[in-house]
């Protein structure tokens, strides 16, 4: 026990078939999710008398019934202000809950992700777990070195990122189109990679969606076209 901490009770299935609404990583919206068992710790620390209260919860989705991790944070140092119907404002304790896996309803990896190169596959795994974290400002910084591994990995040509995503367009790789939403979301990133800028969710989950596009085009579905062709070769 840490030397600042004054007292520590721990509790167990305290929470034990209570039901929360969290992401569900198979059905890929909020689900309920059913509490199988739980260690509930509670304590203080600190010369101010800081309470506090920890939730760990093994859940399990009465949807699909997969099993995930939830844990709850609470102290007397974290409110949420709220207004009463009566118009009066309060307080009340902020709930911090972290999911094990991490997700997010409706962010699931892209299909056949396994099929895209090495490299690019581990950018794209490793800004994922950032969205899927919330993590927005690694998550838009993660969504520009995709785009820089597109370009690596198609050699395109350029002292800048700007100029590989054009040089991509005249490879034919791109269309201009598709081109000008890339220079958007470099932007982006450069936002967050220089300024520290955050990206508000909605702006980000939208960048994700148009970065998984891309490499479904660029890589999945033509290595998938491409052994389609070899099998039928193989036949006839």
């Amino acid at each position: 026990m840490a030397e600042t901490e004054k007292e520590q009770s721990l509790q167990l299935n305290k929470t034990k078939d209570k039901v929360y609404q969290i992401p569900c990583s198979q059905c890929l919206i909020h689900t309920h999710h059913k509490v199988l068992s739980s260690v509930d710790i509670s304590g203080s620390w600190g010369p101010d008398d800081i309470r506090y209260w920890d939730e760990y919860q093994i859940v399990q989705c009465q949807g699909c019934h997969e099993i995930s991790f939830r844990k709850n944070s609470v102290n007397t140092e974290s409110y949420d202000i709220i207004e009463h119907a009566d118009g009066s404002i309060g307080q009340v304790l902020e709930d911090h809950v972290e999911i094990y896996p991490s997700r997010i309803a409706g962010r699931t990896k892209v299909k056949k992700h396994w099929i895209l190169p090495f490299q690019v596959r581990t950018v794209y795994e490793e800004t994922h777990s950032a969205l899927s974290n919330k993590l927005t400002i690694l998550g838009a910084i993660g969504i520009r070195a995709l785009i820089e591994s597109v370009c690596r990995e198609k050699d395109a040509k350029g002292s800048n990122l700007k100029e590989q995503i054009n040089d991509l367009v005249i490879k034919g790789v791109l269309t201009q189109a598709g081109a000008d939403i890339l220079h958007t979301l470099r932007v982006l990133g450069n936002e967050s990679a220089h300024e520290m800028k955050a990206q508000d969710e909605e702006s980000i989950d939208l960048a994700m969606d148009v970065v998984e596009n891309l490499l479904q085009s660029v890589f999945i579905l033509a290595e998938m076209s491409k052994r389609k062709k070899q099998k039928d070769e193989l036949l006839f």
